[in-house]
Parts: structure tokens; C-alpha cells; sequence
């Protein structure tokens, strides 16, 4: 599933080609993604001029004078930009039109989202709830340490909640806490406050570290150029069960923690 890391990447990488220009019509060949597309979504943005490209969490936002335009990729979703003639293929639901070009939305699983809210964007729904960004000044060990209090929940488990914070997915999860020298399956209200500064601050370093990188390969994942990321080189963990740790050479260990496979050294991270 692309994380945060990857949609960033997709933000930097459309967003010069599509903020500032004109929409000059839209092609929804599959209506019925994750949540339908609004009906008259051709009416509510042709003509429109695309403000900016946000992000938020996981979602991409255009914004328009009269609304905005919130894009998910779902699992094995990509957004591309392509010559405005280009032939769709089987899996190419959505386009985006401009007069030279078109951001094309391909989703082989159909779990992404292509949604319209008229309202402040932090107050839809799906937006309202989520917690600060993890490369924003409101995240800190500090604020880890207050929300971790009360909370029985792995680590792992605070750290992947988007109510906690947002866009820490299982990859990264599992990268920062090894780095951290945290064990994923440590209660959350055991751990130090000095120990939830390192964390934050590893966090903030991985997430860092994969955006400038590209993000990671998965399977489905492509940047806008269709070119993979490439952080998958630098995983020092995750996806190496058995595998020497980087930094004693004990097998790395695979568990699963609340559904979500885990990887970690049981000698490393404590």
C-alpha cells in the first residue's frame, strides 16, 4: 500500500505540472471506486483552475476556487501524468484533464477514491479526525509520550494509528522502532519519555529519508514519471526475517502485531 513517503512523492511530482493551469474536462470510465465519483464532478470543476496540490495524511488535495478535489490511492493506486490523447488501459478509471495533458488515475483494485468536498477540507469526514503530520513542529516525543499514556496498545500499534499521527505505515513502522532500539510489542504506556524523542525523532528521519529517495518499492507502487522508488534499498528490517541484523547479526525476527506483519531484532531493540 503506499504510505506516506509515496504520496508525498506523487504530490512533488504532479503538482508542477497541473497547479496554476485550467481544467478543461474530466473522464470517469469507472464511477464506482472506493466511494462513488459524484455525478456532475465534470460541472463542479471544468474551467477551474487548480490552486494547489496539498497533502493530507494519505490524501492528495486539489484545490479549487469553489472546492476541493481529495484523491486516495487505495492499495495499488498511481497517479500519472500523460499526454492528454493517451489510450487508457483496462485499469485506468479516472482522468483529469488539461489542455496538454491529463492526470490518470490507474487503481487495478479499486480502492482508491476520487471525492468532492465544497466544505474546509479539515472538516470532511474522512479528514476531521486524524492526527498531525509527522513532519510537522506539532509532533514531537513529548506529544507521543502524552498520547501513549493511557494506552495498554503495542507501540507499533500507537505509532500506525492515524488518530495518534498520521502516514506512519507499516514499513516505516517497523524502521523507525528498529532504529529507535524499541521493541514493537512494548506496551505503549511503558516506554520513557526520553525513548519516545528518539522515536519521534527517527520517525521524522525515515520518513525524511524515503521521501528524498522516492519512496519504497512495493509491489504496485510507481511514482508519476512510472518510475519505482527506491528506499526499499536502504530497509534495514523490514521484509528480512532471518536475515542478519545490520547492527549485531542476530536473525531478524517476523511477527505479527495487530494484523500487520513486524519485523525487529530481539536483541537490538528492547
Amino acid at each position: 500500500m503506499p504510505e506516506l513517503p509515496e504520496v508525498e512523492t506523487t504530490r512533488s511530482g504532479i503538482a508542477p505540472h497541473i497547479q496554476g493551469r485550467r481544467i478543461s474536462g474530466v473522464a470517469v470510465r469507472q464511477p464506482n471506486l472506493r466511494w462513488p465519483v459524484v455525478d456532475n464532478l465534470a460541472g463542479l470543476v471544468t474551467g477551474r483552475t487548480v490552486r494547489s496540490v496539498e497533502r493530507r495524511a494519505k490524501y492528495l488535495l486539489l484545490n479549487l476556487a469553489n472546492g476541493t478535489l481529495i484523491l486516495h490511492l487505495g492499495m495499488s493506486g498511481s497517479l500519472r501524468i500523460l499526454p492528454r490523447d493517451s489510450e487508457p488501459g483496462k485499469h485506468d478509471h479516472f482522468d483529469l484533464q488539461f489542455r496538454d495533458c491529463c492526470l490518470r488515475l490507474r487503481d487495478p483494485r479499486r480502492f482508491g477514491a476520487v471525492l468532492w468536498t465544497d466544505r474546509p477540507v479539515a472538516e470532511h469526514p474522512l479528514i476531521a479526525h486524524l492526527g498531525p503530520e509527522p513532519l510537522s513542529e506539532a509532533f514531537d516525543g513529548d506529544y507521543l509520550h502524552r498520547q501513549a499514556q493511557k494506552r495498554r496498545v503495542a507501540v507499533k500499534s500507537l505509532i500506525m494509528d492515524g488518530r495518534v499521527v498520521v502516514g506512519v505505515g507499516n514499513i516505516y513502522a517497523n524502521e523507525a522502532l528498529y532504529r529507535a532500539g524499541i521493541l514493537p510489542t512494548r506496551a505503549a504506556n511503558r516506554i520513557s519519555a526520553a525513548r519516545y524523542a528518539r522515536l519521534s525523532g527517527e520517525i521524522k528521519e525515515v520518513l525524511a529519508a524515503a521521501i528524498a529517495r522516492g519512496g519504497t518499492t512495493l509491489r504496485d507502487f510507481q511514482q508519476e514519471d512510472g518510475k519505482p522508488g527506491y528506499f526499499a534499498q536502504e530497509l534495514q528490517v523490514y521484509g528480512r526475517a532471518g536475515a542478519p541484523c545490520p547492527g549485531c547479526g542476530t536473525p531478524v525476527r517476523q511477527q505479527r502485531i495487530g494484523q500487520r506483519s513486524s519485523f525487529f531484532c530481539g536483541r537490538c531493540q528492547r
